[in-house]
């Protein structure tokens, strides 16, 4: 027998209203916890293009930047040099660095480890204000350089005369610079190690977008030599070796291209200095690490970093050390005298 609709109005509604309740749950449940609706990837992972945007390089204005910094160079050195365009998202020559140096544990190593966490900031951010007074064309990016590996005495279990510092410590260094917005570089003093050893240890960081490189060839004691006994150095083969690792991490995790800074203030530091070879990946710059008063420091980047052109120049500012002997330390009108203009400058 047939009986019809067995729903009244009143169940149809309910019946509807249920089974629509359901279908929400149900699309919330699929949505949720999804990384395909973020935009923005997590630290460190590849990012995939966006079909319909093409980015691309402003290589004119890279091209009057580069040529500013170079302008005085009479030699032509400078000028001629053929490294490669970068890839888009370089920070150089677009912007100057201004960096804090050291490590966390030691008050002697560098201005990180001198004061407390917010003072140090205010510092670093006070500094950046006068280079962007100085040269008002070059945004300033601000920047942690933290002594990730460092050079010992003691030659420790492995012998090898360095030390690698907790990933705790390194991830400090990220908190601190996120406060700011600044960008880190870690820094490495292999001592008895090598680069090939030091440098997988730090792919969690290195893969990030924001997290840069610094090498220190007087530390790198190829002779065998203690740490702190006589000067190491680092040849082209090794600087190459930085870049060509660090470009694989750009180009595996799809990041913009990262710097790596070479500390230098001797020429025996840095061998075969014509063999380097800048990377779309990779920005070089090599740095005037001396320190002492202000003709000392001038004569020193005069014989060291002008006569032996690579990429990009860098200049290092002691608090301590160079005010020995004068009542302050090198302002940014000064070192924006020296030929090449320093694109990247460190405190210490």
């Amino acid at each position: 027998m047939h009986h019809g609709n067995v729903f009244s109005p009143q169940s149809r509604w309910f019946f509807l209203l249920f089974s629509f309740l359901l279908l929400i749950n149900f699309a919330c449940s699929k949505t949720e916890g999804s990384t395909t609706t973020s935009l923005k990837p997590p630290i460190g992972e590849a990012t995939k293009p966006i079909e319909d945007t093409v980015l691309k390089l402003d290589t004119a204005d890279y091209k009057s930047r580069f040529e500013a910094l170079n302008a005085d160079d009479k030699s032509g050195k400078w000028l001629s040099l053929k490294a490669p365009y970068p890839n888009v998202g370089a920070i150089l020559p677009f912007n100057r660095v201004i960096a804090y140096y050291g490590n966390f544990y030691s008050k002697r190593m560098g201005i990180l480890g001198e004061y407390p966490e917010d003072e140090m900031l205010e510092m670093l951010q006070s500094e950046a204000k006068k280079w962007e007074l100085a040269d008002s064309l070059t945004p300033v990016v601000p920047a942690i350089h933290y002594i990730a590996v460092t050079a010992q005495r003691s030659p420790g279990k492995n012998e090898k005369y360095r030390q690698r510092m907790p990933k705790a410590q390194i991830e400090k260094a990220l908190t601190i610079a996120k406060k700011i917005d600044a960008i880190v570089i870690l820094d490495i003093q292999i001592g008895l190690s090598s680069l090939e050893e030091e440098l997988p240890q730090l792919d969690s960081f290195l893969s990030m977008p924001n997290v840069h490189l610094g090498i220190d060839p007087e530390f790198s004691m190829k002779t065998g030599a203690r740490p702190g006994k006589k000067i190491g150095s680092f040849d082209a083969e090794d600087v190459n070796y930085a870049a060509k690792y660090l470009a694989g991490l750009v180009k595996l995790y799809n990041l913009p291209p990262k710097m790596l800074i070479v500390h230098r203030f001797t020429k025996p530091m840095l061998t075969n200095y014509e063999d380097i070879t800048p990377l779309p990946e990779v920005q070089i710059v090599v740095q005037m690490d001396g320190w002492g008063g202000k003709a000392k420091k001038k004569g020193t980047y005069q014989h060291v970093i002008y006569p032996q052109p690579v990429q990009f120049s860098g200049f290092k500012i002691f608090y301590k050390h160079d005010t020995k002997k004068a009542k302050q330390v090198m302002q940014p009108e000064e070192v924006l005298q020296l030929v090449p203009k320093p694109i990247y400058i460190q405190y210490q």
